[in-house]
């Protein structure tokens, strides 16, 4: 606990100590509580979902709330208090009268919502609802009441921060930490001038950091990590001359650093990661020598260490690794008295100091450049991690130059680790290797041919000693759950390393189950565990969560990569990117996790040839593509001419066929869809119907199911099959599999709750969804990052061909996941785009590809530019006037712009309650997408970094081909955007 921490609580207490001494006065006295905050107090536990004895007083028998937890854990912080201040004279004077003024109800798993009825309680003074199950937004009514302090860390809260909040005048400690809420922080916060702990991380919050904020001069602690803020980190932070702790940890904000940081003489505990920005040199924080907790990781900061560290004589913790540091370490830095020390990933250069190699303690200096040293002959020195610190050259087998002496006692073609655990056989015959190592914050192991490293420690656990193996305690059963029983975690950075492999063509397998977490509707279930994962350097899952993509907790999934293996090693690294939950169930609950690895050969080892001997790995791929692409070509000319056209079922028509994903039989999803029940239809598309359904084990599942009547037909299967289940993002729809038995062709999806962005945008009104501002923006820029990845950052190039509203499907958090991928092409960049069968959809189809089938990524371009003008206005593209006169919303977006009128295309229905930056931003985006020559659309990657405030939206000018309308129809069209009601 910190010395803000105590501080906070110690000023809160005196009232319980107040309580204490006039309960005495009330068995003396008979103080009583008001019958009108009785009753008050009953209402409240009704709202929380609290129980609540009628014949006891709260103010002086605790059993008037009775737990709804089975045990009390005071570990976990189980609290059950309500503590009532009797001092107060009776409104008559002929005695003494009691008020509650704290309510502290924590880790009772409350399933209710926040009770407007606290206002009803008008000298209360402290709400502590921390970790527990609560739902719905932040009561306005709370504005009202003299609070100190406000905690709801760890709930399911929704929502904007009410302006009324600034309200509070009293407030000294506002803590919603591990919830749900949204949109910009209101400027009228800034008002709120006695706040001192103001702690915001992990919510989904948007906008800019107000500058209004310059006036919270009393702030003693600032946390707004783990959410979607854009801009810089405001200069005017120098006025928080009280400030104690900083931490900006994946915010979204941008760097550079500000040099005004430097008047922040009293922080003792600095975090700033995973900032975004041009590259900058070390901010001047010399002066910080009270410092302990200095991170500035992963902040694109360049030049050398400062010398001034050696001054920092206080420090216990200093990480800046994964930045761009070069040089040496400074010899003015001494860090012996440091506990922890994480340089991992810079550029460092020259001799490791003696100190560091001779008594250094938990130090990482893997991924760097250093020259010389022990660092040339070990991987590890004590508790020092010199894996890949060198910039030696590797030996004849490609290993880092660490392991140079090591001789490779053969050539393996597998690597199979059960991380985490002991050894195992799966399937009778797949042996993965024990690795139960218990690691530490700065620890390398190797064995056979593989090795790991492992970066950091977690941070605020409250634990002496860390632990880097965690098991399955929950009884969570999978399938091949002996590689699930144990998983390794990581706080920081992960890397597994394998060695002496042959070259040539390897698929990874990585096996990923959530298994900390719970299923339940307790506050440990509300966990978001997110980190990245590299394979061969390359980024291959982005913000990836294990819980999300497997379709809950204690559910196994499966991550599959194809690689080229070219200088006898593979490399698989997990980071933690700041995101995430670090305070649910229990603090020091984050980071990267993984069950098992699995990389094995695409070819026959020459071992296993029959002759003994080796073929080339050029050779072995050049067999191999050949053959596929001869098979392929006959296959192609056999079809044309009808040559399969005699077999029966479709099922015979696939038999045979790989198709990369898992299968259903036609009896499990009847099962589960109770044999197509039309009470089960969810949708209708042009493959077909799609039904909800439910498996045995409990998983929600769309299936799609193809029509006799759908226009689209075996390819589009196939092909919507081969290019999903090769690509993974937390914006793309999740396929589990499908089913092909007789005529019966299904796809089995992820079940999304809140159906299509086009129903909840403007669907039938009992269907729609009010969506708020943040909301909206926060699904338009998921819609351009799954585009993004798509177009460049997935290891295939895709154009999906048929991006619209109806394909944009919403998770249970309103999360959008692109679907519908059966139109969907590989981007072949060395050939023609031209096509002679265009496919998509009118009305959001480029003109370019409409009319002469020139295909590009620009295409989807286009279709997204018309899917975020209907996510601003809430209107569908194309509609018909009341004369039938057909409407569209591009047009009048290109008149309104030329009026100077953008802001009358926002949603009437949001108001005036939305951000007027960030609708202006979008608008204009989109203007810029749907711009008639393709030349002028950004890419997807410009598009997501501008709606993050990234990037400078680029100056629009509207084509004059589309942008001359007649003042009738810009007339009509007005009257119909801004009167018609839909």
């Amino acid at each position: 606990m910190t010395k803000m921490e105590k501080f906070v609580i110690h000023r809160l207490r005196f009232l319980s100590l107040a309580a204490f001494c006039f309960t005495i006065t009330t068995l003396t006295f008979a103080a009583t509580l008001p019958e009108n905050e009785v009753q008050a107090l009953k209402d409240i536990t009704i709202t929380l979902g609290k129980i609540w004895n009628p014949n006891a007083d709260p103010c002086t028998d605790m059993s008037a709330l009775n737990s709804v937890v089975d045990s009390i854990d005071e570990a976990a912080g189980f609290e059950n208090s309500v503590t009532c201040n009797c001092s107060f004279a009776n409104a008559d004077g002929t005695g003494i009268v009691c008020h509650i003024v704290s309510i502290r109800l924590k880790s009772q798993n409350l399933q209710g919502s926040l009770p407007p009825e606290m206002t009803r309680l008008p000298f209360l003074q402290e709400i502590d609802l921390s970790r527990n199950y609560l739902n719905g937004p932040l009561p306005p009514e709370w504005g009202a009441l003299p609070l100190v302090s406000i905690s709801l860390l760890g709930n399911r809260i929704t929502g904007p921060i009410p302006k009324s909040f600034a309200n509070i005048s009293t407030l000294a400690n506002f803590v919603v930490e591990h919830n749900q809420l949204s949109g910009a922080l209101p400027e009228q916060l800034g008002d709120l001038l006695n706040i001192e702990r103001l702690l915001l991380s992990s919510n989904n919050l948007t906008g800019q950091i107000p500058a209004t904020f310059a006036k919270l001069t009393n702030l003693k602690d600032f946390r707004i990590s783990d959410n979607h803020f854009t801009g810089r980190i405001p200069d005017f932070i120098q006025n928080w001359a009280n400030l104690q702790k900083l931490v900006i940890q994946a915010s979204g904000l941008v760097g550079p650093i500000p040099s005004a940081i430097a008047s922040l003489v009293n922080l003792t505990d600095l975090r700033i990661s995973d900032l975004n920005g041009p590259a900058a040199t070390f901010p001047p924080i010399g002066n910080m020598t009270n410092m302990k907790t200095f991170i500035l990781r992963s902040c694109n900061i360049t030049g050398p260490m400062p010398e001034y560290l050696g001054q920092m004589t206080n420090l216990k913790v200093l990480d800046l690794s994964f930045n761009k540091l070069s040089g040496v370490i400074p010899s003015s830095f001494n860090g012996q008295k440091v506990n922890y020390i994480y340089l991992t990933g810079n550029m460092l250069t020259g001799t490791i100091p003696s100190w560091i190699l001779e008594k250094g303690r938990n130090i990482d200096l893997s991924y760097n450049n250093f020259t010389a040293g022990s660092s040339d002959s070990n991987c590890q020195s004590g508790t020092v991690n010199l894996f890949a610190s060198s910039s030696k050259g590797t030996n004849s087998t490609g290993i880092v130059s660490c392991l140079r002496n090591f001789r490779c006692p053969k050539t393996y073609y597998s690597v199979r680790i059960n991380c985490g655990g002991r050894q195992v056989t799966v399937n009778g015959s797949t042996t993965f290797e024990a690795d139960t190592d218990p690691s530490g914050p700065s620890r390398f192991a190797s064995r056979s041919n593989w090795a790991f490293s492992n970066t950091g420690h977690f941070l605020d656990d409250d634990s002496p000693t860390d632990t880097f193996i965690q098991t399955n305690t929950r009884g969570f059963v999978m399938d091949d759950t002996q590689l699930y029983i144990r998983a390794r975690i990581s706080p920081i950075s992960l890397t597994y390393y394998g060695f002496c492999l042959g070259n040539g063509n390897y698929t990874v397998n990585l096996h990923f189950a959530e298994i900390m977490f719970t299923n339940d509707k307790t506050f440990s279930s509300l966990g978001r565990r997110i980190f990245d994962v590299y394979v061969q350097g390359k980024l291959v899952l982005k913000d990836f969560n294990i819980e999300d993509e497997a379709g809950g907790v204690g559910k196994a999934i499966v991550k599959s990569y194809p690689i080229v293996v070219s200088n006898n090693t593979v490399e698989i690294r997990l980071y933690w990117a700041g995101k995430g939950t670090t305070g649910v169930p229990v603090r020091g609950i984050y980071g990267p996790l993984i069950s098992a690895i699995n990389v094995s050969s695409d070819f026959t080892p020459p071992s296993e040839n029959g002759s003994g001997s080796s073929i080339p790995a050029g050779a072995v791929v050049g067999i191999v593509v050949g053959a596929v692409s001869t098979t392929i070509l006959i296959l192609g000319i056999l079809w044309r001419k009808g040559c399969f056209k005699s077999k029966s079922t479709l099922e015979q028509e696939f038999n045979g066929m790989d198709l990369h994903t898992g299968t259903f039989t036609l009896r499990q999803i009847k099962a589960a869809t109770n044999n197509f029940d039309i009470a089960n239809k969810i949708g209708e598309g042009g493959f077909g119907p799609v039904y909800k359904g439910l498996l045995t084990d409990g998983i929600v599942i769309a299936v799609k199911q193809l029509s006799s009547k759908s226009k689209q037909g075996n390819r589009e299967f196939i092909n919507e099959i081969g290019i999903i289940s090769a690509l993974q993002h937390p914006n793309l729809v999740k396929l589990y599999g499908c089913c092909i038995e007789g005529n019966q062709l299904l796809l089995v999806y992820e079940y999304l709750e809140n159906n299509s962005l086009a129903r909840a945008l403007f669907g039938p009104k009992e269907y729609r969804l009010k969506l708020d501002w943040p909301t909206r923006h926060r699904i338009c820029v998921g819609i351009a990052r799954g585009l993004a990845h798509l177009h460049g950052e997935s290891r295939l190039k895709i154009v999906h061909r048929d991006i619209k509203a109806t394909n944009v499907l919403l998770h249970r958090d309103l999360n959008p996941k692109i679907s519908d991928f059966g139109l969907a092409k590989l981007d072949e960049e060395d050939k023609t785009h031209i096509s002679t069968r265009v496919a998509g959809t009118f009305g959001y189809m480029a003109p370019e590809y409409a009319m002469r089938g020139h295909l590009t990524d620009r295409a989807d371009v286009y279709s997204f530019g018309i899917v975020a003008l209907e996510i601003v206005s809430g209107r569908s593209n194309s509609s018909s006037g009341p004369t039938g006169e057909a409407f569209y919303l591009l047009d009048w977006a290109h008149d309104l712009k030329e009026k100077g009128n953008l802001i009358d295309l926002v949603d009437q229905n949001l108001g005036s309650d939305f951000d007027k930056e960030q609708v202006t931003v979008m608008i204009n985006v989109a203007l810029l997408c749907s711009d008639v020559s393709l030349t002028v659309r950004p890419s997807m990657s410009s598009v997501v970094s501008m709606l993050e405030g990234r990037a400078e939206v680029e100056d629009f000018i509207p084509d004059s081909r589309v942008s001359n309308i007649d003042e009738a129809k810009s007339e009509a069209m007005r009257r119909y955007y801004q009167f018609s009601i839909e």
